[in-house]
């Protein structure tokens, strides 16, 4: 029986086979140029509302061509390259396979699929390689009271600043996956990438931050129309690999501070709905949840292998005025709800996600203290006319993981609360390292605005973003003082797309000002006059990839 890593190692032996030709059947979720050009002509009222909620990824697209008048369908997915360069610092996040990386990184996928009658497949695998300098990570000049402040975001969370201390090579089947289809639903095998949600940038539950899990699923590959409106689902079985990988770039400090991760994998059960009510065409809502659980401890019962259909409520699970029994289930939960409004005459969108990642005592405690163990995002696009095919796009988005406030009456020493994605036992809601959902880091807050001028997949932009490292770190470790400050990166992009026939181009070169890096003081600083090290470093990215027969 072949070994589970010799399994993953497979992909490189069919993508040299496959990298020849390409036609897209489905676009991957989080493909930025490719989304983004749908989402767009939502707007612009080239796809009709109720046909893409955008909340469930990927989605069939209309670049590619098929022909349903025979009933072999064969077709060639996109070819995608994208090559990424950090000068100093790991920056970035939603790259799939790829890793946070100082130095060049880069990434290939390619595939076929082929269709007939109630069956698809489509192997899609991906390469990526990545130089993975060493940089400056984890300041030498931290304490020991410090460091073991800054080491409970790795002992309970799977988060490595670098991934090994050699260059990094990856394959993996990527984008493949084998389904049924009856209808608007499908049932089949599959290590996509998806996205829950109607984030742009970032998704509280699932996007492309971190490599593909393998998983079984039941879903919906386009709306199920009923007398209600439209319904878009999904309900998966997956599983989740650790990164086995010392956190920092100091082996003293990670034998000293550090608890090594299981070697078990999760088991991961997951539920998404997303209605789009019959009567408000414009408007999508919906509910996702996920549970995960090292396979080992995981029972057999009907709630062990779907407790997406528990209750919400942490009453429902007390014995004797306790729930040590339910706790004894090691289980790490999240939930969240979103909404998204399409508004095609003023060419513009809204939306938000909020989530908790645990279970409120009962309805009456989550009414009262609803932002404990909250994330939350939102975001808007606008588009103005400039003539009848340029336009002018603006769009932005907040993404906030921190802790709330009460964490200071709830947790005595504020010791005992996780940011997003943490947990005391399953070490994080991630796969190889790198979180499911939001990639910032844990406790990192993003703001995030775009201005560009574009036209079809053309673009020329400004990006500006800030970036809040690890609030929850700084707010433990230092409190309440006046010397040291939070870590904030200062970035501006210029961003570049560009079609030529079949081939699309999308670019970015982006500037970033590290104030107060690492939480480090300058050689100057004094406590009277305090003052931060910074980091200028720099991020960029060129993505290129090429359709064959696009109409």
């Amino acid at each position: 029986m072949y070994s589970y890593s010799f399994v993953r190692a497979l992909p490189i032996i069919i993508f040299t086979f496959f990298i020849c030709a390409a036609v897209a059947q489905t676009i991957p979720a989080g493909n930025k140029i490719l989304e983004e050009f749908s989402r767009r002509n939502q707007l612009l009222n080239k796809i009709n509302s109720d046909n893409h909620s955008f909340t469930l990824r990927p989605f069939s697209n209309k670049l590619g061509v098929e022909n349903d008048t025979i009933k072999l369908n064969i077709g060639f997915t996109p070819i995608y390259s994208t090559t990424e360069f950090n000068s100093k610092r790991p920056y970035g996040w939603g790259n799939g396979l790829m890793i946070p990386n100082v130095g060049l990184q880069q990434y290939f996928s390619g595939g076929v699929y082929v269709k007939h009658k109630f069956f698809e497949i489509q192997l899609q695998p991906e390469m990526v390689f990545a130089q993975n300098r060493q940089f400056d990570g984890v300041s030498e000049d931290l304490n020991d009271d410090l460091i073991r402040f800054r080491f409970r975001d790795w002992n309970f969370g799977d988060f490595p600043e670098r991934f090994g201390d050699v260059a990094y090579s990856n394959f993996w089947w990527g984008q493949s996956k084998f389904v049924f289809k009856l209808g608007s639903y499908e049932l089949g095998a599959s290590t996509q990438n998806i996205w829950w949600g109607p984030g742009q940038w970032n998704s509280l539950l699932f996007s492309n931050n971190a490599q593909g899990f393998p998983h079984i699923t039941l879903n919906t590959h386009k709306p199920a129309k009923t007398f209600l409106g439209n319904f878009e689902t999904q309900i998966l079985i997956g599983r989740l690999e650790s990164s086995n990988l010392p956190p920092i770039q100091n082996d003293d400090w990670n034998q000293r501070f550090f608890k090594p991760l299981s070697s078990d994998w999760r088991y991961l059960n997951a539920l998404l709905i997303s209605y789009n009510p019959k009567w408000i065409p414009n408007l999508f809502v919906g509910l996702g949840r996920t549970f995960q659980v090292y396979n080992q401890s995981r029972g057999n019962n009907f709630d062990d292998w779907l407790p997406i259909f528990e209750a919400f409520q942490k009453e429902r699970f007390f014995v004797d005025g306790n729930s040590v029994e339910f706790d004894a289930n090691d289980r790490d939960q999240q939930v969240s709800v979103f909404a998204r409004y399409v508004v095609p005459k003023a060419k513009a969108e809204m939306y938000f996600e909020f989530g908790r990642r645990d279970h409120a005592l009962n309805w009456r405690e989550f009414i009262l203290n609803p932002e404990h163990a909250r994330a939350y995002l939102f975001g808007f696009k606008k588009l103005f006319d400039l003539t009848d095919q340029k336009l002018i796009q603006v769009r932005g988005e907040i993404t906030h993981q921190q802790e709330s406030v009460n964490r200071f009456i709830r947790y005595r020493g504020l010791t005992g609360f996780h940011s997003w994605h943490m947990h005391d036992t399953q070490r994080g809601f991630t796969n190889f390292g790198q979180p499911i959902g939001v990639g910032l880091g844990p406790g990192s807050n993003v703001q995030t605005i775009e201005v560009a001028l574009v036209e079809k997949f053309d673009k020329l932009g400004l990006l500006f973003e800030r970036l809040e490292n690890n609030q929850g770190f700084f707010y433990r470790a230092f409190g309440q003082q006046n010397e040291h400050r939070p870590w904030i990166d200062l970035s501006v992009g210029l961003l570049y797309d560009k079609q030529w026939d079949n081939l699309l181009l999308s670019s970015r070169v982006q500037l970033i000002n590290g104030m107060n890096y690492q939480w480090q003081l300058h050689p100057d600083s004094t406590p009277e006059f305090p003052r931060g090290q910074n980091l200028f470093s720099v991020h960029s990215q060129v993505s290129l990839i090429y359709l064959f027969n696009k109409k």
